[in-house]
């Protein structure tokens, strides 16, 4: 038994170091790619699952790097799963902090942008048990050596320096794999660095369908999630340096407009007045012709012609107005929706039920298939 387990733990390190080559991320773009067009064709056959942690305010960063793709993965009429995840608030910290406003904060901000209760489930981690209950047999399909090869749980264990890792953080890869198992998602919209973290979730239902088996001989309990890959341009905070709540060089989708004008003037630039679109040279400038260039639908490189030798004040005036423009609508919802919290509550409790009712469903044939229905 033992020979057998090693030998599983170390194809499924194989499948994750797999995962990022270049062959096989050339792989999963072909394969994104077909995954469009048959959603264009008919979107029924998926199920997406994506979601976040409430930690701190949605900014411009998650609208251009996930949001709006939601958004536009829904009104194609594909069913979505958005989880609210406040369990993972923990998995990295000593406590939940002001965890009730930033769910319903964050609740708000996606109401605002465009997501629809009615065709899109929004719930929250810890209203769901049934989720949370499959880590038990999940975590038996893992090794304690998989779990630390995993690159999330790596990185996080050297930027927290000498402070012990939690068990909550060691078992983070299983618990995102719970996430889209349990209401047997087949979609994940991810991004290149988030490959491994996917194919943790397929070597879990390959690993639980192998040891514990089916209810229908047809078919496996849980499907092989795929990945529906971004193509969202990447965004830099105001400073140049990656978008981060931490470092305040955001700008949060909540935010007033002249709170937004504010921090426009302080973002870093250069001293040529000449404005040009040079992502390699000139990454400060270029990524805020980058900003207005996606609030306008415009090339950044027309945008830099037209500003032309008007130096940085020109720059951000232009990418100013443009935010502004861009989000003056969604920013007019969220504060009708942030002064009726009720609403936001009944929206959150009625998807609450309806993860309860799939992955309710979901643990009796996990249990059915484990031979554990008494």
């Amino acid at each position: 038994m033992s020979e057998q387990t090693t030998s599983v733990a170390d194809t499924a390190g194989d499948d994750l170091a797999q995962s990022t080559s270049e062959a096989s991320l050339r792989r999963t773009e072909a394969r994104s790619a077909e995954i469009e067009a048959q959603i264009a064709q008919d979107p029924t056959g998926f199920r997406v699952m994506t979601g976040d942690r409430p930690t701190g305010n949605l900014h411009l960063g998650h609208y251009f790097g996930s949001l709006a793709n939601r958004v536009r993965i829904q009104d194609a009429g594909v069913e979505t799963f958005i989880l609210i995840a406040d369990y993972q608030v923990i998995t990295d910290r000593d406590g939940t902090g002001p965890i009730h406003e930033r769910v319903m904060g964050m609740l708000a901000d996606y109401l605002a942008i465009g997501l629809d209760p009615r065709r899109t489930t929004i719930y929250a981690h810890s209203a769901v048990p049934a989720l949370n209950q499959l880590l038990l047999p999940f975590l038996s399909l893992v090794t304690d050596a998989e779990l630390r090869r995993n690159p999330t749980v790596k990185a996080e264990l050297e930027a927290t320096g000498d402070r012990p890792m939690s068990g909550l953080l060691l078992t983070y890869p299983v618990h995102q794999a719970a996430d889209i198992l349990f209401c047997k998602a087949n979609l994940v919209p991810v991004g290149r660095d988030q490959l491994p973290h996917l194919e943790q979730t397929r070597v879990v239902a390959r690993r639980f369908d192998e040891r514990y088996g089916r209810v229908d001989p047809a078919r496996p309990v849980f499907p092989q999630a795929e990945a529906l890959l971004s193509k969202a341009s990447t965004v830099l905070g105001l400073d140049g340096t990656k978008m981060s709540k931490s470092k305040g060089n955001v700008i949060e989708l909540g935010m007033d407009a002249d709170t937004t004008a504010k921090l426009i003037r302080k973002a870093v630039t250069d001293s040529n007045r000449q404005i040009t679109y040079d992502p390699e040279n000139r990454p400060e400038v270029s990524n805020l012709l980058m900003l207005a260039s996606l609030c306008t639908g415009r090339d950044p490189v027309e945008i830099a012609d037209e500003i032309g030798d008007g130096g940085g004040g020109g720059l951000k005036k232009l990418v100013t107005e443009s935010v502004n423009e861009f989000f003056a609508p969604i920013r007019a919802r969220r504060v009708e929706l942030a002064a009726d919290p009720g609403y936001l509550i009944d929206v959150l409790r009625k998807g609450n039920a309806r993860a309860n009712e799939v992955g309710d469903a979901t643990l009796a044939e996990v249990r059915a298939a484990m031979n554990m229905v008494y």
